[in-house]
């Protein structure tokens, strides 16, 4: 028979018990530490997370220097992950592509053989097909690690040891930006210009307590690697740069190119940071299709290294200004880029800083590194004046030294007896080759012996003098400056900043919808819907069971809809957001915030500049301009302050120079419209008065051509001045008897 695979069973006294609840707590705390501390989040000295920091290292190590030949990626990956990084390698090898992509990265850190990938999304070629070094601004960021300059740990399987922190002689964090999602934090970190950042820095060693509002004299904000344009405010870019949280409104760069006999387009040479061309091409095209962009005629690619993307307008009357607005709100032309400055402090704690203490962090750290090197170049000083005391001595008494070597079986302990010397230089001295017995030497270790020891004082001073340090400090962040200054090509600010145009909203909304013409239908329970083109004969409309027409208007599909309620309110709707005709529409009540017990006194579209007479069940109204009922919400405007049982009732244009109200009892009142106060809100006066009765309807005409309604057979009828001087009195009278007007006590004119 075969072993058994069925597992023996637990020693009972072995078992320890834990609470579900404390177990979970203590592997999800240390999932999540695991995530910020060493996956997430960027050291806020070098500004890299541990796989950037490991493939640097690693590519170092392999002596891949900007002036090496580079060597395949599938090379760099595999030591990478076999000796630092015991992760996937398409992980690394991601990482390692995006520091090398010009597109992504404001400074590359890898410089990049073969297919890297492209600003349209594509991904790079396979690793085992591109090659890469190290960049310049790397060999800054590595720069002194063989001096002692940085802590070294031991890598995950004990083998070797690997840098803890980059010695980051370059202020990489806010140069190049990062971004990444941890457990219940995340950093977002757009890149910057180098030389706007050095600077920064400069003014912060002579003023060490400045604040982040005074280094925005040099950091005027982010300088993305594709260019874009900034449209926030100056105060908006201060205060995110002071709190460590924000964003940036970056929008892309266009120019208009003027054609043949007048015709023009528009030409975007720069988009925003991280947006993918090719995805943007596809989202204008998809809007284009769905009608969305009624001013774009047409889009094209016509781009090679540089972004060349062609907007054709639908005509050459379109106003450019108008066409790009429209196209800034609906796509990725325009994108909030977010600033969470959320890093790891002294690599240690996660705390979010402002511009001004990120960058005292890498000047802190620029001095600890300073420090350490010195003292490295100390110790090696002191190492080899004592190895050359030892050579003096060997020449003084260069017979006696041979004689010993010659003659004792164990030379060592002699020559340090004989002539007192350290063990080092006893060592030094019978390693010393023959040739360098010469008088020559001699004179040679003398010279080196003196400019030594002139360094040694230098070194000393500067160990023992902060402000020394200080300025040696600034001396290397002048250097770093000068490298990446604004007349370098890879220095030269990119991204510009600008105030946003400021637009007119109607004229904005009406741009992002074809003009078409529909007719609104609204049933008697509120269903409304359109129908393509103006429709004149609607007999052929079904509606749902227990429903029919109330009545409908021509629009089109850019109008806007005032729709006035019972509850005295007026609410806004957009035509185009309506449904169309198939079917049997929806509920008004979809579109607009409108209480139960309320239902619809009038819906027409809104022209502007119109005055309307608005009525309460109660007698009571007012006269109000048109642009006064529009609202921007969907709970509506209230306009009529009315309480049930109390209602809006009617609304009438105000087109004359007479007022005619009308009851329920059937008692009509004619009066001159200047007895009518006109507001923005209220309950309004009193139109006519009722005892057991209340309004039913209100109407304005002008007094030459008399009254006019229509009958129930939809008829013109109609009283002139004259028929009316039974009726005619002041605002708030009772009124008479309207003989010859319709039973329904209606005048039947709807707003057009």
């Amino acid at each position: 028979m075969g072993k058994s695979l069925t597992p023996p069973d637990p020693d009972p006294e072995k078992i320890n018990e834990i609470p579900l609840r404390d177990a979970l707590e203590e592997r999800y705390l240390s999932y999540a530490l695991s995530t910020i501390m060493h996956r997430a989040l960027p050291d806020a000295r070098d500004g890299l997370k541990p796989v950037h920091r490991r493939i640097l290292y690693g590519m170092r190590l392999l002596r891949l220097d900007p002036s090496a030949i580079p060597k395949k990626s599938a090379k760099i990956v595999g030591e990478v992950m076999g000796s630092f990084h015991p992760h996937g390698d398409q992980a690394i090898y991601d990482a390692m592509a995006r520091l090398a992509q010009d597109f992504a990265s404001r400074y590359p850190l890898v410089d990049g053989q073969g297919n890297f990938g492209n600003i349209d999304g594509d991904n790079p070629a396979a690793m085992r097909y591109t090659e890469a070094r190290l960049t310049d601004v790397a060999r800054l960021l590595l720069e002194g690690i063989d001096e002692d300059a940085v802590d070294l740990r031991p890598t995950y399987d004990a083998s070797g040891r690997e840098p803890v922190v980059l010695p980051g002689g370059f202020p990489n964090l806010l140069a190049n930006g990062a971004q990444g999602i941890a457990v219940g934090m995340a950093t977002a970190i757009p890149p910057h210009n180098a030389a706007e950042l050095c600077d920064a820095a400069l003014h912060l060693i002579e003023k060490p307590n400045a604040k982040s509002r005074a280094l925005l004299r040099w950091v005027k904000g982010p300088d993305f690697p594709k260019g874009g344009i900034v449209v926030d405010s100056k105060e908006a870019i201060a205060e995110a740069y002071t709190t460590g949280r924000g964003s940036f409104r970056t929008r892309a760069r266009w120019v208009q190119e003027e054609g043949a006999r007048g015709t023009w387009q528009i030409v975007i040479t720069e988009i925003p940071w991280l947006v993918q061309k090719g995805r943007l091409v596809e989202k204008i095209a998809e809007l284009l299709n769905d009608k969305k962009l009624p001013l774009v005629g047409d889009v094209r690619d016509e781009s090679t290294e540089d972004i060349r993307l062609v907007i054709e307008p639908k005509s050459r009357t379109v106003d450019p200004e108008l066409l790009m607005e429209s196209l800034f709100r609906l796509t990725e032309l325009e994108s909030r880029i977010p600033l969470n400055l959320n890093v790891l402090e002294k690599g240690r704690i996660p705390k979010v800083l402002g511009l001004a203490e990120v960058l005292r962090e890498w000047l802190d750290h620029l001095r600890e590194v300073l420090v350490r090197r010195t003292n490295y170049r100390k110790r090696q000083i002191e190492n080899r004046l004592e190895i050359l005391g030892g050579y003096l001595i060997a020449y003084l008494n260069i017979d006696k030294v041979i004689k010993i070597i010659r003659t004792e079986d164990e030379p060592k302990p002699v020559l340090m007896k004989t002539f007192k010397l350290t063990e080092v230089q006893a060592d030094a001295i019978l390693n010393m080759r023959l040739r360098s017995l010469r008088k020559l030497e001699e004179m040679e270790i003398r010279t080196e012996d003196k400019n030594l020891r002139k360094e040694l004082k230098e070194v000393e001073a500067l160990l023992g003098s902060e402000a020394s340090q200080w300025s040696k400090v600034g001396e290397q962040v002048k250097k770093v400056r000068d490298i990446f200054g604004p007349k370098t090509p890879l220095g030269k600010r990119r991204t510009q900043f600008a105030d946003a145009p400021e637009h007119d909203l109607a004229a904005i909304e009406e741009a992002f919808v074809e003009r078409e013409p529909v007719t609104v239908v609204i049933s008697e329970k509120g269903w409304v819907r359109t129908l393509k083109g103006h429709i004149d004969d609607l007999s052929g409309l079904t509606f749902k069971t227990d429903d029919k027409l109330d009545h409908a208007f021509l629009a089109e599909t850019t109008s806007k809809l005032l729709l006035l309620a019972t509850n005295g309110k007026f609410y806004s709707l957009d035509v185009a957001k309506l449904p169309g005709g198939r079917g049997h529409g929806e509920p008004i009540r979809m579109f607009v915030d409108m209480e139960q017990d309320a239902a619809i006194v009038s819906l027409f579209v809104h022209k502007g500049e119109r005055k309307f007479l608005i009525a309460s069940s109660e007698g009571q109204g007012f006269i109000v301009k048109e642009e006064d009922c529009v609202g921007t919400t969907r709970k509506g405007k209230q306009v009529l302050n009315v309480q049930m049982p109390n209602e809006a009732r009617a609304i009438a244009t105000v087109a004359g120079d007479t007022v005619a109200v009308i009851g329920t009892n059937h008692k009509m009142v004619v009066f001159p419209i200047d007895q009518v106060p006109e507001m923005a809100r209220g309950r309004g006066v009193r139109l006519q008065k009722y005892t057991s009765a209340s309004l039913s309807d209100v109407t304005v005409f002008d007094s030459k051509t008399g009254l006019t309604w229509k009958d129930s057979a939809g008829r013109e009828q109609g009283m002139s001045t004259k028929d009316l001087a039974d009726w005619r009195g002041n605002r708030a009278d009772a009124g008479r008897l309207a003989h010859g007007l319709p039973k329904s006590n209606r005048f039947g004119k709807a707003i057009e």
